[in-house]
């Protein structure tokens, strides 16, 4: 493993890549806790810890976005509304291509289409945020009252700070897919979710030694998640090979004789994309709901979308499912797929070129998704099921949100990711890589 590492960092463009996405999230948690302008921190921690201990219980919708966040939401940072805002535009942006004809074209019309639907993402996230902005001040107000002067002034600078704050970590986002590792959106979220793990640990280590956590409950726990994490990663490499044959071909004076080979689909091809999209859709009307405190309307909406509720586990389920289908539709066009087959001399064995072939890859990525979908909700959800369970009651909820659930399904993705991205640059040069298949049989590694 040492001489892995130690091969990485030879690869120049590779270790470029390294840096930049570490300078990044540098920023990225530096701007963390940098807090808007304005606000009184003394009071704001005052009024936070009062609120605390006023519902021991948490607010599970608040505990959720702040994880999200990275800890800056209840810091009332310039990076509070974390990345959610540019993750709701870009479902929008998606949905509304497939409704309305005119985006729908200017998908296919390549780069310039792409460009131009980016830039619509992007003002989309700027209203979006700013939204989200109006309403979190309802929530300073509520939880850290006299923090802040009320003036309309501060009201002003607050909103902008925290949308050029939004709009700066989307940048962050676009240029760490660009220059960096991994998909820039996940890895922001992959950070703030890794950040706040320290602090529950060393919650759940103060609740030990006192007492008030049973051991026992925290070492089965613990082995409950590690057994979690197994099937997450099965899950997350699995695949469904389909049969390809590729018939006899004529190339200049040669014939290449068949060749047989595999099409490979992922168990859950859309990734943790559904998890990212349900989450955003499901926070983004109850973190809104939540913030008018006097309409018992609204209360009762943000009731409905927060985990305490059972609608809530039936809702995100169903949009676990949905995103699943949708972004594998997205992913991945049956017909396009079939007709590259066919171009290229193969085909499937037992099935007709055409549209048989694009029929038969359709109903195998239907079936592969649906289960895929359920067990990406089910272990979303897992965190959930295990605080209804008596011996985990007083296990802190930021510990089983963190190390279980959304969370633990977006650490894992993205960690895999990553991995594979650095193990697809060591394997072009030649080096092992960390999955054990690395080395090219007959050549050995630069160096040796």
């Amino acid at each position: 493993m040492s001489g892995i590492f130690r091969n990485i960092f030879t690869i120049p463009e590779l270790r470029r890549r390294i840096f930049f996405t570490i300078g990044m999230l540098f920023i990225f948690r530096l701007g963390s806790h940098i807090p808007v302008p304005g606000i009184n921190i003394g009071l704001l921690e005052e009024g936070m810890k009062a609120a605390a201990s006023s519902s021991p219980g948490g607010n599970p919708l608040l505990d959720m976005l702040n994880m999200f966040s990275g800890g800056a939401l209840l810091q009332f940072s310039i990076f509070g509304l974390g990345i959610m805002p540019y993750i709701t535009s870009s479902i929008i942006m998606q949905l509304l291509t497939v409704v309305i004809p005119s985006l729908s074209r200017l998908s296919r019309e390549g780069e310039a289409g792409r460009k131009k639907i980016q830039a619509y993402t992007r003002y989309g996230t700027v209203i979006i945020a700013a939204l989200q902005a109006y309403g979190y001040t309802f929530l300073l107000s509520s939880q850290a009252p006299g923090s802040y002067p009320d003036t309309g002034m501060f009201m002003l600078s607050f909103v902008g700070s925290i949308v050029v704050g939004t709009v700066f970590l989307m940048w962050i986002g676009e240029q760490i897919t660009e220059r960096g590792l991994g998909n820039g959106i996940s890895v922001l979220i992959f950070a703030g979710i890794i950040a706040r793990l320290p602090e529950a640990l060393l919650q759940t280590a103060v609740l030990v030694r006192n007492g008030n956590v049973n051991a026992v409950a925290l070492i089965l726990l613990l082995g409950i998640l590690a057994l979690v994490v197994g099937f997450v990663v099965y899950e997350q490499t699995g695949t469904r090979k389909i049969p390809i044959q590729f018939s006899k071909r004529v190339v200049g004076r040669k014939v290449m004789s068949g060749q047989s080979t595999h099409l490979p689909f992922k168990i859950n091809p859309s990734g943790v994309i559904p998890i990212i999209f349900a989450s955003s859709v499901i926070m983004f009307p109850a973190q809104i709901a939540s913030f008018f405190k006097d309409s018992d309307v609204m209360q009762w909406i943000a009731m409905q979308l927060s985990p305490a509720s059972w609608f809530y586990y039936v809702f995100y389920t169903l949009l676990v499912i949905f995103f699943a289908y949708f972004y594998t539709s997205i992913q991945y066009n049956p017909n396009e797929i079939a007709d590259n087959l066919q171009k290229q001399g193969g085909f499937i064995p037992g099935t007709r070129p055409g549209p048989t072939t694009a029929a038969y890859i359709g109903k195998v990525l239907s079936r592969i998704t649906l289960p895929g979908s359920i067990f990406l909700s089910a272990i979303a959800l897992f965190p959930s099921l295990l605080l209804m369970m008596p011996i985990f009651q007083n296990v802190p909820q930021s510990l089983i949100f963190l190390m279980g659930g959304t969370s633990l399904l977006i650490v894992v993705s993205v960690d895999l990711d990553i991995m594979k991205r650095i193990e697809s640059f060591l394997l072009m040069r030649h080096y092992d890589g960390f999955f054990g298949r690395g080395r090219i049989r007959g050549v050995k590694p630069r160096g040796m």
